[in-house]
């Protein structure tokens, strides 16, 4: 046995150098780390099981140089709690895909599905491995694997790309719920060479799939990073905001900040003047624990935040307006990021707070093209059919259909309130006497004076006070008390059972 037991460790020791030393150093002098060293980054020290360390390229002759046919898989925990990882590694073949390495993904998201548990990719590679993948038997075998196409979001999967990413890393990244991507890195569907090859174009890496245009205009990132260590820091604060998986409720976490702390300093934060800017960041920073926030996507679409945080140690997601971009006016892209946010909150138990401070859409003949109707309507169905619970605050201005949007009434919030200072309408005030008075406007001896006149009373119908007269909200809250209110009707709203919703848009696509 004793014989047996020195082969077992010299196979798992070759194992460890996977591409070799030579390799290694390389990557080394790049200021990169191999897929080992990013899991010891990620995971908690000594958690770390790995599964299929003594796999190989089953084409033969590569045996010895495809030391776990270039990816890491196994379990481990992140903060106590137990996950699934996967890494690939650069230095077997670039971290490309051959057959064992695919399987060995499919066995490893099938368990993360089978047991309740999160799944981590750690990604890089050029894509499907040539001339593994060459042939009618080679691509068969080698297509998207279904546990991929069917996953409706059971458990969180989340992924960096740490490095140049094509093929395989980039459907795993579009397909996740949280994507961060390194600087410098390239996640596209093809490299330079092969779009080059195939259509003649020249692009550069950055021109194809660099961090601007993911996090600027396609939004296929959620977050960016200069380092590794950023990156994975930012895959763990996100995972701490969700549950391990969509059977139970995310984690509370003890908070030593009052639910009863009042917030007066946003009656400063937020000017009465309905055209002056103000950082709605500031706000929520007032509002939630600790003032600590986590950011989903802040350049794409960037006239509304999408935030995670918590309010009394309970998981939250918010969605606000910031009048710091188009004045809060929601385009295409904001659209999308709003709809791709209530689909994750739902589907992980995160109940939804909406902080209104919007003047309706950004309506142009460009955004016509770019089909804002459908967005607006996505939009407004993932909100009907979202189950969490919901909490609506307007806090300076909610105008026309964008008061759907952002769950105003009738859109299934447990409650919507106002600040006094509130305006909701069908259209702004400017905007509507010039629509309906124009003619009479132009006629008038005192144009100013008259134009004054029908503000004071347009701003009058205005009021959030002749809403609540008519109980079409719940109730006009003085700012101040705004985190008390939250944090009493979310303990409301999960009271029966929790935070748990029906899970409808599990099978939204995760892009869209």
């Amino acid at each position: 046995m004793k014989e047996y037991v020195e082969e077992l460790h010299q196979r798992r020791n070759r194992a460890e150098l996977m591409g070799g030393q030579a390799k290694i150093d390389a990557l080394h002098a790049q200021g990169k780390r191999t897929a080992r060293e990013r899991i010891e980054l990620l995971v908690d020290e000594h958690s770390f099981l790995e599964f299929g360390k003594l796999t190989a390229s089953d084409i033969p002759g590569l045996e010895k140089r495809s030391a776990g046919d270039g990816l890491i898989c196994g379990t481990a925990r992140v903060d106590g709690r137990p996950i699934v990882v996967q890494a690939a590694d650069k230095t077997v073949f670039a971290g490309t895909e051959g057959s064992v390495h695919i399987r060995k993904t499919k066995a490893a998201h099938s368990y993360a599905l089978k047991r309740g548990l999160p799944l981590v990719n750690l990604s890089e590679g050029g894509g499907l491995r040539m001339p593994d993948g060459m042939g009618s038997d080679g691509i068969s075998d080698k297509l998207f694997p279904q546990e991929m196409l069917t996953h409706h979001r059971e458990v969180p999967m989340v992924t960096a790309i740490l490095g140049d990413s094509f093929g395989g890393p980039t459907w795993l990244a579009v397909s996740s719920d949280f994507v961060t991507q390194l600087e410098g890195t390239c996640m596209a569907v093809a490299g330079p060479r092969m779009l080059e090859v195939a259509t003649g174009e020249k692009a550069t890496e950055e021109e194809l799939g660099g961090v601007k245009i993911h996090e600027k205009y396609t939004g296929q990132i959620d977050q960016s990073a200069t380092t590794e260590v950023e990156c994975i820091l930012q895959l763990k604060e996100f995972l701490s905001y969700l549950p391990s998986h969509g059977e139970e409720e995310p984690p509370l976490r003890v908070t030593k900040d009052s639910m009863e702390r009042r917030v007066d300093d946003v009656g400063s934060i937020v000017p009465v003047k309905r055209n002056r800017a103000y950082n709605m960041k500031k706000v929520i920073k007032e509002l939630v624990d600790d003032g600590q926030f986590f950011e989903v996507k802040p350049s794409f679409g960037p006239a509304i935040l999408t935030i995670l945080s918590r309010i009394n140690g309970r998981s939250v997601g918010i969605i606000a307006n910031q009048p710091m971009n188009y004045a809060g006016a929601a385009g295409i892209q904001e659209c999308e990021k709003a709809t791709d946010f209530i689909c994750l909150c739902d589907s992980f138990h995160i109940p939804l707070i909406f902080l209104h401070d919007i003047p309706g859409f950004r309506v142009s003949s460009e955004a016509e093209k770019g089909k804002i109707p459908t967005k607006i309507m996505m939009w407004n169905q993932a909100l009907a059919q979202s189950t969490v619970p919901k909490l609506s605050v307007i806090i300076r201005k909610s105008i026309g259909a964008a008061y759907g949007n952002m769950c105003g009434p009738t859109m299934g919030a447990d409650f919507v309130v106002a600040w006094p200072s509130a305006e909701i309408n069908f259209t702004g005030p400017e905007v509507g006497i010039n629509v309906v008075y124009g003619r009479e406007l132009m006629e008038a001896e005192n144009v100013k004076l008259e134009r004054e006149k029908l503000l004071e009373k347009w701003s009058f119908d205005s009021s959030p006070y002749k809403a609540a007269a008519k109980h079409l909200i719940d109730d006009v809250i003085d700012p101040g008390e705004t985190r008390l209110f939250l944090a009493r009707t979310l303990e409301l709203a999960c009271y029966k059972n929790g935070s748990k919703s029906e899970r409808k848009l599990v099978n939204w696509p995760t892009g869209f």
